[in-house]
């Protein structure tokens, strides 16, 4: 028989006097612990899946301690900057031992919930009826009175004007002209020729 049971958080498969590591535990060392979020239990062939979990099935264990895990190095860096950083780091589990794992609940527990359910249904409806009568009789709320467009219009806030940039008036100084001199002509143009 095996079961499928959620220990701090993660899933595990457990079997009678099966020895694991779970994520710590507040426990003290020999206490006994209960798990009841079973997911599933497998008997011979029979395979039960709870929805999320199964009714009265429970996983019963020992607090053997609390150990290390292995050494994780944590290295960082970032080349050519002259950056490296090392860490180490070691994780603290609890070591538990599995000693029974029970499929159903106790016949006695059942019937004593059924009851319990039989007796608690009338109240129930009951009590529901009673909320809706309230509902019912509940206050309405006050109708608004009209307002005046002077209220309204004070009440709304005054609508933002864009930001517009100041532009100032004052004339920039004229960038300065340049001259070039004029180059002397290198050669005379040869005087026209009198038309006859």
């Amino acid at each position: 028989m095996y079961a499928i049971v959620e220990i701090a958080g993660l899933q595990y498969k457990v079997e009678k006097d099966q020895r694991l590591y779970v994520n710590r535990l507040n426990v003290a060392k020999g206490k006994k612990v209960k798990f009841d979020r079973v997911l599933l239990t497998e008997e011979k062939g029979d395979v039960k899946v709870g929805a999320p979990v199964i009714d009265g099935a429970v996983v019963e264990a020992t607090v053997n301690g609390e150990v290390k895990g292995d050494k994780i190095l944590v290295f960082k860096k970032k080349r050519r900057k002259g950056y490296q950083k090392m860490n180490g780091h070691r994780q603290m589990f609890t070591s538990i031992t599995i000693n029974k794992i029970t499929a159903k609940a106790p016949a006695k527990k059942a019937a004593a919930k059924a009851t319990e359910d039989l007796e608690a249904a009338p109240k129930k409806a009951a009590s529901k009826k009673t909320a809706a009568k309230k509902a019912t009789t509940a206050k309405k709320p006050a109708a608004k009175k009209p307002t005046t467009k002077k209220a309204t219009a004070a009440k709304k806030p005054a609508a933002k004007k864009p930001a517009t940039k100041k532009v100032s008036t004052a004339k920039k100084p004229a960038a300065k002209k340049t001259t070039t001199a004029k180059k002397p002509a290198s050669k005379k143009a040869a005087p026209k020729k009198a038309e006859k």
